[in-house]
């Protein structure tokens, strides 16, 4: 789960498609929705290079972003000091999260769950979670459905070209369920010639009735299962699901 060496460098330029602010904003109506006390303290899991913990702050959570990587983590910070947003960011992997006290609200977006290829190490992410979440607490992840391994990432390959950065980006799905993804980039530096980062991370897609026994096994209660960042039910085109689930059990 740590890594992305120089991939994180480049991250944010090769991501420009998500919106960071319309993403923040959907999390917050959910949170609005669900949690029916103030929430104090935010968990941004697997927050890479902070762009969301920092869109969530603006909308007034006290937030800790907490991600595997010291490369994704070192862009997080100086994004941080920048916005003088007060962020704590901890390295950490997420099977191992371990927090000074409870959230009230955990976030883990992106597909981030979908890069942890073993259910067992799955199964640990969401039993820390149950332990740091507050009763009352809401624990609110995403995670990339087999219909999108299978018919949308499967095995493509996207290519991406800007003046100072080449990236080649393939996908291979041989099972219909993991998708290996390699990266090549090529980036200019000090407008002299490139420098070569080869990356290679594989992502698993998981079905809703292990989803619900992950939950289950950790004591935390499902409350909605939403389609493609809306609220509506998923159907069998859905590229993302989005799951709410409750800590109800006092600590």
């Amino acid at each position: 789960m740590a890594g992305y060496g120089g991939f994180a460098w480049y991250y944010d330029r090769l991501t420009q498609n998500v919106q960071y602010p319309v993403r923040a904003a959907y999390f917050d109506g959910l949170i609005r929705k669900w949690v029916k006390r103030p929430v104090e303290l935010l968990l941004d899991l697997a927050c890479g290079t902070g762009s969301l913990s920092l869109e969530l702050s603006k909308l007034g959570y006290d937030v800790i972003g907490v991600d595997g990587s010291n490369e994704m983590l070192s862009v997080a910070m100086d994004k941080n000091y920048e916005a003088q947003a007060g962020i704590l960011f901890l390295c950490q992997d997420m099977d191992q999260l371990d927090l000074y006290g409870t959230v009230d609200v955990t976030v883990c977006a992106l597909d981030s769950l979908n890069h942890i290829t073993d259910p067992a190490l799955v199964q640990k992410v969401f039993d820390r979670v149950s332990l740091f979440t507050a009763p009352g607490g809401i624990f609110i992840f995403d995670l990339n459905t087999p219909y999108k391994h299978r018919n949308i990432l499967s095995n493509e390959t996207y290519v991406y070209d800007y003046d100072d950065l080449y990236c080649v980006w393939q996908n291979s799905c041989q099972d219909g369920e993991t998708v290996e993804i390699s990266l090549d980039i090529f980036a200019q530096e000090d407008g002299e010639g490139y420098q070569r980062y080869s990356e290679a991370f594989s992502e698993r897609a998981y079905d809703h009735e292990t989803v619900c026994r992950f939950l289950q096994n950790s004591g935390l209660e499902l409350l909605a299962v939403y389609g493609d960042d809306t609220l509506n039910p998923p159907g069998e085109e859905t590229q993302r699901v989005i799951y709410v689930a409750l800590q109800p059990n006092p600590r």
